[in-house]
């Protein structure tokens, strides 16, 4: 009876639309994306400027627009191969027209630009700009080569740098740099990994992902000891050091047997991380900094059990 009066109401319709395009933008990874911009962020305190709860905020939310837009025009681009290998998913099952993602896509890219631009200014709207652009040409001309893992990891980097914006002309400083940096070797490694999954991956992809992550890991402490302090810098290098455990926990496995079963949850590992590295530099801002950027993590694991993240 219940159940009658719901679809009467059209709540089960909702229901169904709302879980379909939550699945098209991988739900559990958007979460992955506002830590990068709370990482910029506390970067650009440490340089000595303001962020406002509101700004950084807006900018989390310009963040995870245009990371859904990704992911939705990723679908629309590979609707063809996705129909032979991943037949399920909602464009090729039906239950998202392809027009329809195409205009929702688009939305959430002049959405992020604009909301960027709004509440960060113009070098924040520039770089959203930037993010925006990267992504669409990622999913439209450079995926599946050495290009599209660069321009994977250029999106990530610029994502970090977005929050960073907030310092104005300081965000240039070549330390402070080096994080979003790390981050686009680090997403760039692991995204060739992931390329290779299907084809049954090759231990020396998954090495290149595992020297990418303590690539990564090794920035963390320089960064935060020259932007704030000797002590700072030994917690970032714990928090790295704990960023580097989750990570190969995962990649030491697929490393040793380069299978799908095994390197697919090592992909999914890896962006899991990007939050806890994200958190790692956080720390130089302040420990509530590291908190709030580390937490993200906690959704997108709980929602990882009931979307995938791939």
């Amino acid at each position: 009876m219940a159940a009658g009066v719901g679809d009467a109401f059209g709540f089960e319709r909702v229901r169904r639309v709302a879980t379909d395009y939550a699945e098209l933008v991988r739900l559990p990874n958007i979460f992955t994306a506002p830590p990068d911009v709370l990482a910029g962020a506390a970067l650009a305190v440490a340089l000595g400027a303001s962020a406002s709860l509101p700004t950084v905020a807006g900018l989390c939310l310009a963040s995870a627009c245009v990371y859904a837009a990704g992911t939705t025009l990723n679908d629309v681009a590979d609707v063809d191969e996705d129909g032979r290998e991943r037949p399920e998913r909602p464009i090729p099952s039906g239950r998202v027209g392809r027009g329809s993602a195409l205009v929702f896509g688009g939305a959430l890219l002049l959405a992020g630009v604009g909301v960027a631009g709004t509440t960060g200014g113009t070098l924040s709207g520039l770089a959203a700009a930037a993010l925006a652009l990267t992504v669409v040409l990622y999913d439209g001309l450079l995926k599946g080569g050495p290009a599209g893992f660069l321009a994977m990891g250029t999106a990530r980097g610029l994502n970090v740098f977005l929050g960073l914006s907030l310092a104005g002309a300081a965000a240039f400083d070549a330390v402070a740099l080096l994080f979003p940096i790390g981050v686009v070797v680090y997403v760039a490694a692991f995204t060739r990994m992931a390329e290779s999954e299907t084809g049954g991956g090759e231990g020396s992809d998954v090495a290149v992902a595992a020297a990418g992550a303590t690539l990564a890991a090794m920035v963390v402490p320089i960064v935060a000891t020259v932007l704030a302090t000797p002590a700072v810098g030994l917690a970032a290098t714990v928090l790295a050091a704990c960023f580097l455990a989750w990570d190969w926990h995962a990649l030491g496995p697929a490393m040793a047997d380069p299978v799908p079963s095994k390197v697919g949850p090592a992909v999914g590992t890896c962006v899991l991380g990007i939050v806890l590295l994200d958190g790692a530099v956080a720390v130089v801002a302040g420990p509530w900094f590291a908190v709030a950027a580390a937490a993200f993590a906690v959704p997108t694991r709980v929602l990882s059990r009931h979307f995938d993240m791939s």
